[in-house]
């Protein structure tokens, strides 16, 4: 059984890798250009942030919560979204860009943790998928070569049954034209006649 093969483009591959540093930037640039139009030293602002961040690790602490309900995907998001707002705020609200660009990389740097985690658990699975994919491409194959074996095997039986079917009914037609009143016109008017028992024979 052949199972196609599938290729994917570089840039498919690659984006998943750019996907945790490419989040990032993206928000310290959000965040000085909000620097920009007005949010540096704005309390409210920054309260603001504050606020939300504080939000979104709470909703991440208790979709965590419970090791057999806890949702995994949504907590990862989550804090993902509180570390964000937390770099978002901190970037719009100081005068600087020493401290929102040592945020950036704290950020990346746990971004891309979080992100080899599932990575790793993604690499498992798609090894053990090939390995499902492979153990169960040889059993069809097995199972297709016996088949085959068999059904050669039941041709060449049901050849030399026929075979021998046609070498007795030869014989017995043969036997049948040496009996006395056989009439050969028999097999063209009514078909094959019905061939002579034991008993029929010893009576003749």
């Amino acid at each position: 059984m052949n199972e196609p093969l599938i290729q994917h483009h570089w840039a498919t591959l690659a984006a998943p890798k750019v996907a945790p540093a490419l989040a990032t930037s993206t928000v310290l640039i959000l965040g000085r250009i909000w620097n920009a139009n007005g949010a540096e030293h704005s309390t409210g602002n920054a309260a603001l942030m504050v606020v939300l961040a504080a939000g979104a690790a709470t909703a991440g602490a208790f979709a965590a919560a419970g090791r057999s309900g806890g949702d995994g995907v949504l907590a990862a998001t989550a804090f993902a979204t509180s570390g964000g707002l937390a770099l978002a705020g901190v970037a719009g609200y100081a005068d600087g860009l020493p401290l929102p660009l040592l945020l950036w990389v704290l950020a990346t740097a746990v971004a891309y943790g979080v992100a080899a985690r599932y990575w790793r658990t993604d690499r498992r699975d798609t090894i053990a998928y090939e390995r499902q994919t492979t153990v169960r491409r040889e059993e069809h194959g097995h199972i297709e070569r016996v088949e085959l074996l068999r059904s050669r095997t039941q041709i060449e039986v049901a050849r030399e049954t026929s075979t021998g079917y046609a070498e007795a009914l030869a014989a017995a037609l043969t036997a049948r034209a040496t009996l006395p009143g056989f009439d050969p016109q028999a097999l063209t008017r009514a078909g094959l006649p019905e061939l002579p028992t034991t008993n029929t024979t010893k009576e003749h």
